[in-house]
């Protein structure tokens, strides 16, 4: 095209395992032998001689060095990075930073495909995942019936830290590999379940396999829109199953996208919005400190610990919150400015969705679709309960549901040449 200025990599970005230069094809090597400038942990540096080039080991946190590393532009700068770093590695982050153009990327193989050669796992029907730096709990919704895990631990800790949880949960015959130095010399595997975990000598560098086995007591969540109420704290005002189930379908959660929950309760759909699909984001907006509490632990119970809560009261607590993808407004609809602040801070091809039970909060609803449009639905769910010796239905309050979609910006025809 016309303009365009060719841009010659300066950065270049090495998968490294533990079999060190000897693992690297001529092409990596002679990066690695031309920079000016390694950049690596420790351990990575120590794999090359000595050799007159400058050395940057990395800091915690990376912020610094990331600056430091974009800051050298102009020189041959080489990082150093354990298997594929590109998988929950480095790369990850100097992407969001520096242009690919400037970038030569070189990953090696990964913990991952090493520890499925070595299973025989096939790779593609493989959960993956990382606990660096995250906490356990983001294993919860992974735990099913016949799931195959690979998780790339924090740590030595971190084995006995899921067989504990996988304990807890009922999966305890759950089977366990730890994989430890793959492609090194000190390369070791050991195995055992989750009920009998009892080593306490593993090496801080691991993978972790686990073949979930669901026990007579395990607890199935499923990923699905609509867990049981019971599966939530909760002090009774929540989304129940059903209406919860039929809202998210509303909000057709989309990996990677924003979800506000406005006036979130015990947190049950941005709980669930993020269970959905991978990389799912929310942030529960509630007002009252004791549901806040009720979020927060279960968010921990669920899988979802890195959901955002945030205090305060719609509309003012929305100010300076990142653009949703999609709105759930559960609390505080019978407030129109709630509403309309809502549908502002909204994306263009977004999704708002609303529930109502007062007549208030009906009447709004009523009168924002009069004005806007979009689609309102009349929900009435009963349960059957016990009436003496026998059984009958008894109704949930009716719900009025609304969904509408943003419009989309109109594209402008692309310029000719």
């Amino acid at each position: 095209m016309a303009g365009k200025t060719e841009v010659s990599p300066w950065l270049s970005l090495i998968g490294i395992g533990e079999d060190g230069l000897d693992g690297l094809t001529p092409a990596a090597r002679r990066l690695v032998d031309d920079a000016e400038v390694l950049v690596g942990g420790e351990r990575h540096l120590a794999m090359v001689p000595p050799d007159g080039q400058e050395r940057l080991a990395w800091p915690s946190p990376l912020t610094a060095l990331l600056d430091e590393i974009e800051g050298r532009r102009g020189q041959r700068v080489c990082v150093l990075a354990t298997g594929d770093p590109l998988w929950y590695g480095i790369g990850v982050s100097l992407l969001k930073r520096i242009p690919r153009a400037e970038m030569t990327l070189l990953p090696g193989l990964s913990a991952f495909a090493l520890a499925a050669a070595r299973l025989g796992w096939p790779l593609a029907e493989v959960q993956t995942l990382t606990l660096h730096g995250r906490p356990v709990a983001l294993l919860q919704s992974t735990i099913q019936p016949g799931a195959r895990l690979l998780i790339l631990s924090e740590g030595a800790e971190t084995p006995a830290a899921v067989a504990a949880l996988l304990c807890e949960r009922g999966y305890g015959e759950s089977r366990m590999v730890v994989l430890e130095h793959m492609e090194g010399t000190d390369e070791r595997r050991l195995e055992g379940t989750a009920e009998s975990w009892r080593v306490n000598d593993v090496a801080a560098l691991n993978t972790l396999a686990v073949d979930c086995i669901a026990g007579p007591a395990a607890t199935l969540l499923p990923t699905t829109p609509g867990l049981p109420d019971e599966a939530f704290r909760h002090d009774g005002q929540m989304t129940k199953r059903e209406m919860r189930a039929v809202t998210l379908a509303s909000l057709a959660p989309v990996a990677g996208q924003l979800l506000w929950d406005v006036g979130a309760g015990c947190g049950s759909v941005a709980i669930e919005w993020m269970r959905a699909v991978p990389r799912s984001r929310a942030i529960a907006i509630e007002r009252k400190a004791e549901r806040r509490a009720m979020i927060a632990e279960n968010a921990e119970a669920l899988g979802t610990p890195m959901l955002e809560i945030v205090a305060g009261e719609a509309p003012a607590a929305l100010a300076g919150l990142e653009a949703p993808d999609a709105v759930f407004i559960g609390g505080g609809v019978s407030s129109r400015d709630v509403i309309e602040a809502c549908w502002a801070a909204l994306k263009p091809g977004g999704r708002m969705v609303a529930n109502a039970v007062t007549l208030e909060g009906e009447q709004a609803l009523l009168a924002w679709q009069q004005r806007e449009g979009g689609a309102l639905s009349r929900l009435s769910v009963s349960r059957a309960e016990a009436v003496g010796p026998f059984q009958g239905w008894r109704p949930m309050m009716p719900v009025t549901h609304y969904a509408k979609t943003k419009a989309r910006a109109a594209q402008r025809p692309a310029d000719t040449p």
